[in-house]
């Protein structure tokens, strides 16, 4: 069993920045691929981005330029910089993993955190 746990949400001016962090409670972190998604209110849950041990990345096209997932093997933690924030990126964020390979599809995650919200204001 895996455990996520996101922090870094808030409130945010449209243009500016905020960085979310997802710990996992395992021992082996870097075998797993960790997983960006979010939620608007009224939609469903989408792909943001995702990363695996070794450098393999992928990007929703809608964040692409403007959001950098990396993470932290020693501190068991994946990140989620986001700069030049939209309107359209306000949801819940959250964080996923899976064994090894990435994906964009959340039913392809096995372990999820409890998310953190993430507003962006005009």
């Amino acid at each position: 069993q895996v455990q996520l746990v996101e922090s870094g949400g808030g409130l945010v001016q449209a243009g500016g920045s905020l960085r979310l962090s997802c710990a996992a409670s395992t021992r082996t972190f870097n075998m797993f691929a960790m997983g960006w998604f979010r939620q608007a209110p009224g939609k469903d849950r989408e792909f943001v981005a995702a990363i695996r041990n070794g450098g393999a990345i992928d990007y929703a096209e809608a964040v692409k330029g403007r959001f950098t997932i990396s993470r932290d093997n020693a501190k068991n933690t994946v990140y989620l910089q986001m700069n030049s924030l939209k309107l359209e990126d306000t949801a819940i964020y959250y964080c996923a993993a899976r064994w090894w390979t990435i994906s964009t599809m959340t039913g392809e995650y096995a372990y999820w955190g409890q998310g953190t919200r993430v507003t962006v204001s005009s």
